[in-house]
């Protein structure tokens, strides 16, 4: 079995190429996706996976998505990173989270994003990003070492 953050970055690669296909060959078929934690209901299936990735990714122009630590233990991953994009009007948006996705083999069958939409919101609507947001999101990122 492969180093959970090997296909977490080989997750992350495949959305920097907007390779939607990549990023669902590495979720089960029952995926339960809560894109935003607490905010908002999780997407079910891999199917419901594709559609609000092809809907997300139709306002990304640029994606430079980090992760800063992870640990795994068992099934699960742990991430700490940033989801940093330019949208296609060309606002940055940075967005600071955690997640923590469990595993099947070498599928994602659980996948939780914590984040404060507050934040993107607010950058979307024209705010700036904060001295610490960026402060927070300046540290050097994991190496991105893929095995795909």
């Amino acid at each position: 079995m492969r180093p959970r953050i090997e296909i977490f970055q080989a997750i992350i690669a495949a959305w920097k190429a907007k390779d939607v296909d990549a990023v669902l060959s590495h979720m089960a078929d029952d995926i339960v996706w809560h894109f935003a934690a607490g905010v908002a209901p999780p997407v079910t299936s891999k199917a419901g996976a594709r559609k609000f990735l092809q809907r997300f990714g139709a306002d990304i122009r640029e994606i430079t998505w980090r992760v800063f630590d992870s640990a795994e233990s068992t099934d699960r991953l742990f991430v700490e990173g940033v989801d940093e994009y330019i949208t296609t009007d060309g606002v940055r948006i940075v967005a600071p989270y955690a997640g923590v996705l469990e595993f099947r083999g070498d599928l994602v069958t659980r996948w939780r994003d914590y984040v404060d939409i507050g934040v993107v919101e607010a950058q979307k609507a024209g705010g700036p990003v904060s001295a610490h947001v960026e402060a927070l999101v300046g540290r050097p990122a994991l190496p991105a070492a893929v095995h795909a």
